[in-house]
């Protein structure tokens, strides 16, 4: 029997190839492989993220209610791995089309799923350094099949890399269900919890909008992805046209060279974001974004661009240790920690598919200059509006939380 921590570890780590290869490694797929304009890409992506905001929160409601943690996270494997094989057989419009839909709903499951997983397995004085490790093993298993990805599309070619999907998504399955059932908490992994102790029922639905600083914090969220999802699609694109056939191993050394820094500050957030606190953290996320994007307009040379590329490490690096920390700050004693999850993976999903759009066609018209300008000026507001509006969560008080809770007994609960 794998050990529980190793066990977590060894999800985290091999599930990085199943839900990596995509995004990316699809644009570049597209632009050089197939020769679809930037408008188009962005038009594919956009329709599968409109169909996952719309199932998010959703999603989010029902991992609360099911005490099936494990098997939601195989389910999500399975679905990945048959986008993967479509998109390998299939590369046309509509099959890739079903193919990425397929993939959006699977997301939408997966993370809030091995976050509530998490939650049911630690308590809350482990909470954050779990969470840090989570994070440091997905991003040792992005370095790790990015190297690989990168020599199986330069030594085969770019579609051969979808066919890793199934056989990472069949070990991912393996590391979960090596999870005991009952060594998960079903109150603590919906944070129903507070101190060890479930206090009564979860609240109603409408604690998503009565709970300022989650509301606060979900407009940030969307705001952060708007400027950050479409950076390294934009410069795996560059650096794709210039040199078509290390097209895949580019991709693969820029998503190595952020991996390799997200790593380390995992690691870093979560052994601190108890004693410095989530808010003074978070805001070198925000504030390295906007930078980011300026430096990529200065030079169009490959080393210069994977180089800026490090700076994703440390802006991506915290946002994602510290999202799922502090949503379990905001809702604790609630009960509804994956609504939330599921609310603020939906205002990310809203800013990220207008943004793939919106970037697509500012570079159809106007150039890459011009997409990476407008991307760091959105940057700068996400930064403006998390430095002006959103709280410290780290000491957030769940007994008045629940009270408040408690004043909306007549809303809809499970």
């Amino acid at each position: 029997m794998i050990p529980i921590p190793y066990a977590l570890d060894a999800l985290n780590f091999l599930s990085a190839d199943v839900r990596n290869l995509f995004g990316p490694f699809v644009n570049v797929f597209l632009v050089t492989g197939r020769h679809w304009s930037q408008t188009d890409v962005g038009l594919a992506t956009t329709a599968s993220g409109l169909l996952g905001i719309a199932l998010q929160t959703p999603i989010g409601a029902a991992i609360d209610v099911t005490r099936a943690k494990r098997g939601v996270i195989c389910l999500t494997m399975a679905a990945m791995a048959l986008s993967g094989v479509i998109i390998f057989a299939a590369p046309t419009f509509w099959p890739l089309a079903i193919a990425l839909s397929i993939l959006a709903v699977a997301g939408d499951a997966f993370v809030p799923a091995v976050s509530a997983l998490t939650l049911g397995l630690v308590t809350k004085d482990k909470l954050a350094r779990r969470l840090g490790r989570n994070s440091a093993f997905d991003h040792g298993g992005n370095i790790a099949i990015a190297l690989l990805a990168g020599a199986i599309g330069y030594a085969f070619s770019q579609r051969a890399v979808f066919l890793m999907v199934p056989v990472f998504a069949a070990l991912t399955s393996a590391a979960v269900l090596a999870i005991p059932a009952d060594a998960i908490n079903q109150d603590r992994a919906r944070d129903l919890t507070s101190d060890g102790e479930a206090k009564g029922a979860a609240a109603g639905y409408r604690v998503l909008f009565q709970t300022r600083p989650l509301v606060i914090f979900a407009v940030c969220a969307m705001l952060f992805h708007f400027a950050n999802a479409p950076l390294l699609p934009l410069v795996g694109q560059k650096l794709a046209l210039e040199f078509p056939k290390e097209a895949t191993a580019m991709m693969s050394f820029c998503m190595v060279a952020a991996q390799g820094v997200m790593l380390p500050i995992a690691i870093l957030v979560g052994r601190n974001a108890d004693s410095w606190g989530r808010r003074p953290i978070f805001l070198i996320a925000f504030a390295v974004l906007p930078i980011r994007a300026a430096l990529y307009i200065l030079s169009d040379n490959a080393f210069w661009l994977i180089g800026v590329q490090l700076l994703d490490g440390v802006g991506a690096g915290i946002y994602q240790a510290l999202t799922p920390l502090v949503i379990a700050d905001i809702m604790r004693g609630t009960g509804r920690f994956n609504l939330a999850q599921g609310a603020v993976a939906t205002t990310q999903g809203i800013g990220a598919s207008i943004s793939a759009v919106a970037a697509g066609v500012v570079v159809d018209h106007f150039g890459y200059s011009a997409s990476f300008l407008s991307l760091g000026a959105a940057a700068a507001v996400a930064l403006l509006v998390f430095f002006g509006f959103m709280p410290e969560t780290r000491d957030a008080d769940p007994p008045e939380r629940r009270s408040a809770a408690a004043a909306l007994e007549g809303a809809p609960g499970e």
